[in-house]
């Protein structure tokens, strides 16, 4: 059975925590060497990996071709845009045509439904890279970033502070497969998807109180207010209003608390440079684990 990975919510407890073991072992296994050395096991190796992006990208792009390479295989980038998708080709065309040509597909998508469609009718792997509801990717690699600096991840507290967005959900997608509690902290109109608060059950919590959501939590996330297709900038620099991660909200968090944010940020609206440049931040670490989470997402993959 062809094994996709689409969204943390779709994966049992287990799967999710094998997931996360290996990324840890990999990237503790590599520790040293340089970035093109190839894993000893090289799960990868002559396999091929299609990288589709609707959208701009640094982390993820540089993240998945370091990724594929360092698994002993090799990759092939396209902007959506020069493909015959930026024509209106079906994506269900596209998924079956490269079914036949690589080994694996990971799309940067602007809809969510695009990418279930192409995993519908694809015979090989397909990854979420980032649609408009989630970003699974992105949710393994802070956890992995927390767990290396702070110990298991079960039983934490994590405050989300800012939009209720694709990386908020794929948080609450987390919380109940890991065990962790999450408060999430958003103005009323920027709230997550009540299916994805559904899905997080008694381990989300809902507040528009930024400070009630990171009063002794152990790591304090935020994101950009205004995501990739946004048009409402003004309206929400407005309702964002307090929002603002700076030192004296950190100052409530459990002493040692740590800061993540999944970049690009916007200094000095969701967050200080005093914040973002301080001795709580994690940021470099987490941009970096993207890489060693997205090649334990690939291993399982392709192990299927």
């Amino acid at each position: 059975m062809t094994r996709h990975f689409l969204d943390i919510h779709r994966l049992s407890a287990e799967d999710l925590r094998a997931i996360l073991d290996d990324a840890h072992a990999r990237k503790a296994a590599r520790k040293g060497r340089p970035m093109g050395w190839v894993d000893a096991d090289a799960p990868a190796r002559d396999r091929v990996l299609a990288m589709i992006f609707e959208k701009n990208s640094t982390r993820t792009r540089f993240s998945f071709d370091a990724a594929i390479r360092q698994l002993g295989g090799s990759g092939i980038i396209a902007n959506a845009g020069d493909m015959q998708l930026g024509r209106g080709e079906p994506v269900e065309d596209t998924a079956r045509v490269l079914s036949r040509m690589v080994d694996a597909v990971m799309i940067r998508a602007n809809v969510h439904e695009d990418v279930e469609h192409f995993a519908r009718v694809s015979t090989v792997p397909v990854i979420n890279g980032l649609t408009d509801r989630s970003h699974p990717c992105q949710i393994l690699a802070d956890l992995l970033t927390i767990e290396e600096h702070r110990g298991p991840i079960a039983g934490k507290t994590i405050a989300w502070v800012g939009d209720g967005n694709n990386v908020c959900a794929s948080f609450m997608h987390a919380a109940p497969k890991f065990g962790f509690h999450l408060n999430v902290a958003c103005p009323a109109e920027y709230h997550p998807d009540l299916l994805d608060l559904q899905r997080g059950g008694t381990f989300v919590g809902l507040t528009a109180d930024p400070r009630e959501a990171v009063a002794g939590a152990d790591v304090v996330v935020t994101d950009t207010w205004v995501s990739m297709g946004d048009g409402d900038y003004e309206a929400r620099l407005e309702a964002f209003d307090g929002y603002t991660v700076d030192q004296a909200l950190m100052d409530l968090a459990a002493p040692g608390a740590a800061f993540l944010h999944c970049l690009p940020a916007h200094r000095g609206e969701e967050v200080t440079d005093a914040v973002i440049d301080g001795p709580a931040s994690l940021v470099w670490d987490e941009a970096e684990n993207r890489i060693h989470a997205q090649k334990a997402v690939l291993a399982w993959c392709f192990a299927g």
